[in-house]
């Protein structure tokens, strides 16, 4: 690989020193970049590349994804945008005419507060379609909407238990309505997804999610949910690309509570051995990720409080059950990642943490926090002396989808709503990711959204608690060097640096000079990963301005 010089640039190199934080060119060698600095000191190089101005950036981490689901769901009916249901049971009709000889319908992304009193049924999608099953994995995905062929296909019916952590939505009589929650989703729809989908499948579902991300500019991504369906597939995808992978891949394997604690454990020695066994510098496992509770919008998450009509909901993992799963994967070594979107959720997060520090002693760890969507005050400044990582999604505080999370809370609680400054403040570390399928992977988006809490899915609507807004300079920096060092990186990648990995992303407009608005239009015009480059936009861009 030769060496490569780039002059007359715009670099932000995401130094935390505002001094080093901008520079004009920078230089490769190999996989690593050796100078940054001004162009007349720019050392020779087998090869100079004119930026004509061009803003450079780290690349971006999205430090909290789904592959294969990501990769699943780019294939899949998009309903984010059908706001009634009218406009759904469209999209269900024309998807069923133009593919008359499929098998199934899957659909992603629809919202609670687009369907009439926000319970959705199965007679809704079968008024669209009902010869076949139809299956529509909820915006969050935390909830799963079928139709009667669906259910009988599941064989959900009236005597069906709900699991646990997890509810059938049903009728006065019992009987299944069509909607299932947390782990009622995963242990019935999901489990059959997964059952009837084929290795060719999801193959194509990681070219997806590779292609995808590379072209918004993302070189490293954080799976939060990896199974041996998702470890076997990035495997065949790292043979094919010759022991290596176009982005790299950190992954937290997922472990279920089962009810029983040695069933628990043997699922946290699983990822110890994978941990161990089956990393390689393109694809590690590095943790274990719990999911504690569920999502407001369904009222599922796990508050102090109750929600506006009164209900509220058990954590996923109580306490007693969840001690001994962290206290296992801390005593490993390995990275805990606990989902918590409710504050009774964090707060028992953080008990389990303690406990684990408690047991096993100080040694070097970085356990993380997923979603925080609303934490007590306080919980900041806790993740900060425990060295907990606050891993957030800027997408999920559009505003265009704000409506039905605010209601559910329905009081003073919503007015603390995805509180970013909170952790920079507290001096807990914040990396930045978008969930993906949850809400778009666009990592331009995420920014825009960080930077103004204005929407990216709706223009028309404007920002929702602007008081959290970030500079772009520090969202930037969320989402690149502390994404990067929410793994463990952050010493080799994450800035443009020398010594650092050569992973940089140039773009078509400088959102600095032309404002935030502009990341909702700019383009990636080329994505470098390990000084390869992995992505390179049609030459139709024009220079920077």
């Amino acid at each position: 690989m030769t060496s490569r010089r780039y002059l007359n640039g715009r670099i932000f190199t995401g130094d935390p020193d505002a001094a080093k934080a901008w520079a004009e060119a920078f230089a490769v060698d190999g996989e690593t970049i050796v100078f940054v600095g001004s162009d007349a000191e720019s050392p020779a190089a087998d090869t100079t590349i004119d930026l004509e101005g061009r803003l450079v950036l780290p690349g971006f981490t999205d430090a909290h994804t789904h592959l294969l689901m990501m990769g699943a769901a780019l294939g899949q009916i998009p309903l984010t945008d059908a706001r009634t249901l009218d406009e759904i049971q469209a999209l269900l009709r024309d998807a069923r005419a133009a593919d008359p000889h499929a098998a199934v319908l899957r659909g992603r992304g629809w919202l609670f507060d687009s369907i009439p009193g926000g319970t959705p049924t199965a007679a809704m999608i079968d008024a669209a379609v009902a010869d076949i099953p139809v299956y529509l994995d909820a915006n969050d995905y935390h909830s799963v909407w079928v139709n009667g062929a669906a259910l009988a296909e599941l064989g959900i019916t009236r005597d069906t238990p709900d699991p646990l952590g997890g509810h059938i939505a049903r009728d006065a009589g019992g009987q299944p309505t069509g909607l299932l929650y947390e782990t009622a989703a995963t242990q019935y729809a999901w489990a059959h997804r997964d059952a009837t989908t084929t290795d060719a499948d999801r193959d194509e579902d990681v070219q997806r999610a590779i292609d995808a991300y590379l072209a918004t500019g993302v070189t490293g991504v954080v799976d939060m949910a990896f199974d041996e369906y998702g470890l076997a597939a990035f495997q065949r995808a790292q043979e094919r690309f010759g022991g290596e992978l176009p982005i790299r891949v950190a992954a937290h394997w997922l472990v279920h509570n089962t009810g029983d604690d040695a069933s628990n454990l043997v699922q946290v020695a699983r990822a110890a051995e994978l941990a161990d066994a089956a990393s390689t510098p393109w694809l590690r496992i590095v943790g274990i990720k719990l999911i504690l509770d569920g999502v407001i919008d369904a009222c599922t998450a796990a508050m102090r409080d109750p929600y506006a009509n009164g209900a509220n909901a058990a954590p996923i993992w109580p306490l007693e059950q969840l001690k001994p799963v962290v206290a296992a994967a801390d005593a490993a070594g390995l990275q805990v990642a606990q989902h918590a979107i409710g504050d009774y959720a964090s707060e028992i997060a953080l008990d389990a943490i303690e406990h684990a520090i408690a047991q096993n002693g100080d040694r070097p760890r970085r356990h993380r926090i997923e979603h925080l969507e609303y934490a007590a005050p306080g919980t900041a400044e806790r993740m900060a002396r425990l060295g907990v990582t606050a891993s957030m999604q800027p997408v999920h505080a559009d505003p265009a989808i704000f409506a039905n999370w605010a209601e559910m809370l329905g009081d003073e609680r919503v007015d603390r709503a995805f509180p970013w400054p909170e952790y920079e403040d507290a001096g807990a570390l914040l990396a930045f990711s978008t969930d993906a399928p949850t809400a778009p992977h666009d990592a331009l988006a995420n920014m825009y959204i960080a930077s103004t809490r204005a929407s990216a899915l709706d223009r028309a609507v404007g920002a929702t608690h602007p008081q959290y807004a970030l500079p772009l300079e520090r969202a930037l920096g969320h989402a690149t060097r502390d994404a990067a060092a929410s793994v463990g990186d952050g010493d080799w990648r994450g800035r443009i640096a020398p010594g650092y990995a050569a992973d940089v992303v140039m773009l078509d407009t400088d959102p600095f000079t032309t404002g935030a608005a502009s990341l909702l239009d700019a383009r990636v015009v080329e994505t470098i990963v390990a000084g390869r480059s992995r992505y390179v936009a049609e030459r139709s861009a024009e220079p920077a301005v």
